[in-house]
């Protein structure tokens, strides 16, 4: 995966406001490591040499510190082979339910784009071994979870995967919300239902 295409999807995510004041980060796998975005640096002027390689011992290369989530990044990487790409964002309504400590349940068959329900993770402070354990245990099984009081962290074989479930999960998020805004009670999909459901995602597009 290129660089290049990791400064894109890092820009598209801050113009959804997806990365208030300079929060997130995102990663693809280089080789033995990965490249991740940069701590402190402002979506809009970062460029493709601004990205941190950091290698397979935790040594960071490059002109800038790595983000201080590269952790999370390093523990889901390695938990997870068949992840290419990790995306961390503050999405707002996904945080607004990360703040609850409350995951999504399985309200929407969407929610099988994540693996079923998206979990919330343990409390943790960021850019802490803490949080990259409590989101790696989230993910079990899944590609999406909450990180409480926190944000939002999806993984994909591809970049471009990880950012459309990132997208999703936000999406998601605010269907939840508002139903339990309006005073609806969310009717679960049962068991056999999501099966089915996912038993249609086999086929889909195709």
């Amino acid at each position: 995966m290129s660089g290049a295409a990791l400064v894109a999807a890092a820009r598209r995510l801050d113009a959804a406001a997806f990365m208030p004041s300079k929060s997130g980060n995102l990663s693809v796998r280089d080789g033995e490591g990965f490249l991740v975005t940069p701590a402190g640096l402002p979506y809009a002027e970062m460029a493709e040499a601004d990205l941190v390689h950091v290698g397979p011992d935790g040594a960071a290369r490059g002109r800038h510190r790595p983000s201080s989530e590269w952790q999370l990044h390093a523990a889901i990487l390695a938990a997870r082979p068949e992840a290419g790409a990790v995306v961390h964002t503050h999405s707002p309504r996904a945080t607004a339910l990360a703040c609850a400590r409350r995951g999504i349940p399985p309200f929407h068959y969407m929610v099988l784009l994540a693996g079923g329900e998206v979990r919330c993770a343990a409390h943790a402070i960021f850019g802490t071994e803490a949080l990259a354990r409590n989101a790696v245990a989230a993910l079990r099984d899944r590609r999406a979870a909450l990180l409480a009081n926190h944000g939002v962290v999806t993984i994909g074989a591809t970049l471009a995967a990880a950012v459309t479930l990132a997208f999703e999960v936000e999406n998601l998020a605010g269907q939840y919300l508002d139903l339990l805004a309006a005073g609806l009670a969310p009717v679960m999909l049962t068991p056999d239902e999501l099966a089915q459901a996912a038993a249609q995602f086999a086929g889909y597009g195709r």
